[in-house]
């Protein structure tokens, strides 16, 4: 299930046949990325931004059908006010200059988080994006923005014992699909698990990212920080998960 970085995995053939419907990203070491260069955070930020483009295309091309994005966690805040400002901006930018691209590639955007706590202009930026790509019907790109699986999780038993209290839920119903329902990935459908969930810079954690959703994703942390990953290391990594056997709790003879 964990594994580092494999470059012995360059010369293996990707199987087209075999793809993740969906791939989920932590976004790692942007901070890291630009301080080995001796470059303001931001700067790693700004690059991490182009990788966004160019790994949106690559998984598109590829037939996934959903690429999932930690764009910005409900612990990010805690991050220096002039930092989360700047990231605050990202989205601004980011959808100004590539939403053209993701109509051309039949991209469709969702978003998942509570955005009401970012500026208006960043939730303006978002729900044009929405607006703008509503009627493509290839690749889902789900941000995943003023997110944290907790807050997502609590929000979802609210919202059961709200409808459970009014008398429109039988508590007897609440099974794992119901209780999926109340998440906010059930917008992605079928697909709202990830089948592979990559983490980039090496580090070895979750950091509060779909926990429910991940509970049978084969999970891939790789070396490269985000700036450095590019379409390259997104299919090493497909190749990765590709030489897996995944057995859902069965046995591998089943």
């Amino acid at each position: 299930m964990f594994s580092k970085n494999k470059n012995d995995k360059i010369n293996q053939q990707l199987d087209m046949e075999r793809i993740p419907n969906h791939v989920a990203i932590i976004m790692d070491g942007n901070g890291r990325w630009a301080q080995k260069r001796h470059l303001p955070r931001v700067a790693g930020h700004k690059q991490g931004m182009q990788t966004v483009k160019e790994v949106t295309i690559a998984a598109s091309e590829l037939g996934i059908k959903v690429l999932s994005l930690y764009a910005f966690s409900t612990e990010n805040w805690k991050r220096p006010s002039s930092e989360v400002s700047y990231l605050m901006q990202l989205p601004v930018r980011f959808f100004s200059t590539f939403v053209p691209d993701l109509v051309k590639h039949n991209v469709k955007v969702t978003v998942m988080g509570d955005i009401t706590r970012l500026p208006e202009s960043t939730q303006q930026a978002v729900r044009d994006a929405m607006a703008d790509t509503a009627n493509c019907d290839g690749m889902i790109l789900n941000f995943a923005l003023n997110y944290g699986s907790r807050d997502e999780l609590t929000q979802a038993a609210q919202k059961l014992a709200e409808d459970v209290k009014s008398g429109s839920l039988d508590i007897t119903d609440i099974t794992e699909t119901t209780f999926s329902n109340y998440l906010m990935s059930a917008q992605l459908g079928e697909y709202a698990d990830p089948d592979l969930l990559i983490r980039t810079s090496g580090e070895e954690r979750i950091s509060n990212f779909m926990l429910w959703q991940i509970a049978y994703s084969e999970l891939e942390f790789v070396s490269e920080h985000w700036p450095d990953f590019n379409a390259k290391s997104l299919e090493n990594a497909i190749i990765a998960y590709q030489g897996r056997h995944r057995r859902f709790g069965g046995l591998k003879n089943q």
